[in-house]
Parts: C-alpha cells; structure tokens; sequence
C-alpha cells in the first residue's frame, strides 16, 4: 500500500513537470513574437498564424495520443513526444523563412506538445480515483508553472544572447527534462490492458455518435476562444502601451502563476462541491475578467487584472477532464476526452491567431477584447445548459455512452 502510495505521487509529479516543461516552451511563441517580427520581418499576423497550427496539431495529437495511451500505455506516447519536441525546438533555432519555422515550431513543436497533457491527465485520474479533482488540478497547474518560468526564462535568453540561441537551449532543456521524467510514468493498478479488445474499440468510434462529447468540446472551445488571444498577446499588448519588455513578459509570468492557484482551488472545489456548479462559477468569472481589459491602461493595472484573469482562466482547464470522466467513465477516458481537447485546441488556434489578425488591422487589441468577452459569454451559456450524466460513474462505457 505505501509502496502504491508513493508510486502514485511520483507519477502525479512527473506529470506535473512535464506538462510545466511543454505547455510553458509552447506559450513562449508569446514572448517570441516581437523579436521575430523585429529580426525577421514578418507580420504579426503571420507569426499568430503559427499558434493557430500549434493548437490544431495539438488538437489532432491529443486525440490520437489519447487513442494511443488507451490501447499501449502513457509511457510510451509521452517518450515520442518529448523527442519531437526537443527537436523541433532545435530546428527552430535554424529557420530561414516563414514555412519552415510553421513546420518546426508549428507542426513539431505542437505534435511534441500533444502526446503529453492528454495522457498525462488521464493517467493521473486513474492513480487517484478517489481525489479526481486534486489530481486533474496537480496536472492542469503545470500550465501555470510552465508560463511563469519559461515566459521570462525565454526573455531573459533572448535578451542574453538571441532569439535563436533560446530556441536552441530551451530544445535542449526539452530533451533533459522529459525523457527522464517519463521512465518515472507507470500505469495505475487494476488499469494494465483494461482498454483492450473489440469493445472498447467500438466504444471508441461510438463516441464520436455521442451528444455529450461535443457539447463538452463546444463549451470547452468557446472558453479557450475567449481566453487564448488575450493570453497569447498578453505581452504585445502591454508592449504597445508603453510597459518596458521586462515588465511586460512578467505580466504573462504573473498571469501564470494566479492561474495556477485556480487550477488547484477550482480542482477542490470540485470535488466538494461538483463539476458543473463550479464550471459555470469559473466561465462566469473569466468574463468579468474579460471585460476589464477593455479599460485596463496603466501597468498596474495590467499587473492586477494579469493576476484575476489568471486565476479565472486558470480555474476552468481542469474541469473539463473532470465532467468527461462523469459521463464516459474510466476504460475509454483517453479517448473521449482526446476528442474534448481536440475542439478546445482549435478554439485555441483561432484566439491567439484572431489578435494579430486584428491588431494587423486595426492597430490595437480592442476589438480581440470585444470578440473575447462574446465568446466567454457563450461559453458560460453552453455550461449552464450541460445536463448532468443518468448514469453512475462506474457504468459501462457502452452505458455511459447511452446517455
């Protein structure tokens, strides 16, 4: 029991760092986007246009590692991504144009990135049935850890040397970082092979007929719609209203660590008081938040509204791994919630790509702040209107797919 114990914590923490690791080396595109445009010569929009296919490629890896860790294992997934991440990262250190840092940091850097964090959270779920909502918040806390340190890590590269050589170390840090971390990920007890077989491969392509599985994924990309634009151009905005590169980098730094104590707080929550209640509480928040950065000017208030915007997106992300566990149970979870993820990525994408898009037209973020806060207030509307699973958790995944 000790031993399961501690067993059960270690991979709970691998996962953690590997999910600080990948998603923080994925929003450092954030911080990049000046230098590139400065350095390069290409446009904003164009640049934004790579976060795009970063979450599409993500969206579409996640459902088939997801897939992938069903039928073979987390560990394996995760070992293959954190090779194509280090290596894309390392590539991207040597572009000369524009298609070839889309194929670098886009579609490797975003496939490396995509065998971790669907995997990962699964995993985790099946290691502490019994605290789903600590776990899933222990996993989803790595995205705020990992935009809090790699967000001025990466400034602090560039500004030391250049845009290029931080590409090349944080590849290398890649490759140091996750390929120990995965020997560490075991598969829970009870779970080895339980999602083998010809029923649980027609469940599979079942889900895909299933009605909660997509209005699970609309939520979730409308919620990342709203907020991936304002975060990925978090940094150039308050860059364009005057705050010192430094300062502004820091803002996302700050953003990334308040999200994390709402992944964590949302997480227990959770489990006290249930999923949905406390989805719609979060979405609701995240819009208030929204709003404010129609009228946020001054760096303190950026610094202060970075820390609640934080918190409100933050406390959303571990949710939906939650409510995907409730209505499909455990035996195919890497499955659907591959599919849920795939949906938000593309809302993802089209956030970040929307603000430069805009801000290429119009000259300011304005109107990406608009477009945020009526996507957020769709997305409060669609958690409202989820209707709870009929069938216990411990059904079948044929039963669970019923309802």
């Amino acid at each position: 029991m000790t031993r399961e114990f501690f067993r059960g914590w270690a991979v709970l923490a691998a996962a953690f760092l590997i999910i600080t690791l990948s998603i923080g080396m994925l929003f450092t595109l954030a911080v990049f986007l000046k230098p590139l445009e400065e350095g390069m010569g290409w446009s904003r929009s164009s640049i934004s246009a790579i976060g795009l296919l970063n979450w599409i490629v993500m969206g579409l890896g996640g459902m088939l590692a997801g897939y992938l860790s069903d039928r073979f294992g987390t560990q394996v997934v995760v070992l293959a991504g954190g090779g194509l991440l280090g290596l894309g990262l390392v590539l991207s250190s040597q572009v000369g144009h524009l298609w070839q840092f889309y194929l670098t940091f886009g579609v490797m850097v975003g496939g490396g990135v995509s065998a971790f964090y669907v995997p990962l959270t699964v995993l985790a779920l099946k290691w502490f049935e019994g605290r789903r909502g600590m776990a899933a918040a222990v996993v989803s806390a790595g995205n705020g850890f990992g935009i809090l340190a790699l967000s001025p890590l990466s400034r602090w590269l560039i500004n030391q040397f250049d845009w290029r050589t931080a590409l090349l170390l944080l590849g290398d840090l890649a490759w140091l970082v996750v390929i120990p971390a995965a020997i560490l990920l075991r598969p829970a007890p009870g779970t080895r092979g339980a999602g083998a077989g010809a029923g649980a491969a027609e469940a599979d392509r079942s889900i895909f007929a299933a009605w909660p599985v997509w209005a699970i994924g609309i939520t979730h990309f409308a919620c990342c719609a709203a907020h991936s634009g304002p975060i990925f151009h978090m940094v150039s905005h308050a860059i364009d209203l005057g705050v010192p590169s430094m300062a502004a980098a820091t803002i996302l730094g700050l953003s990334g660590l308040s999200s994390i104590f709402g992944r964590i707080g949302t997480g227990l929550l959770a489990d006290r008081f249930g999923t949905k209640r406390t989805l719609v509480t979060m979405l609701a928040a995240q819009a208030v938040m929204l709003s404010l950065y129609l009228v946020a000017r001054d760096l303190e208030s950026l610094y202060a509204l970075g820390l609640a915007f934080g918190v409100a997106y933050g406390g959303v992300m571990p949710l939906y791994a939650l409510v995907t566990r409730e209505y499909f149970g455990e035996r195919i979870m890497g499955t659907a919630y591959g599919v849920v993820f795939f949906i938000s990525c593309i809302g993802m994408g089209l956030g970040s790509y929307a603000g430069g898009f805009i801000h290429d037209a119009v000259g300011s973020y304005q109107w990406l702040f608009l477009a945020s806060l009526a996507v957020g207030t769709m997305a409060v509307v669609m958690a409202v209107t989820l209707r709870s699973p009929a069938v216990a958790v411990a059904a079948t995944p044929a039963e669970s797919l019923a309802t």
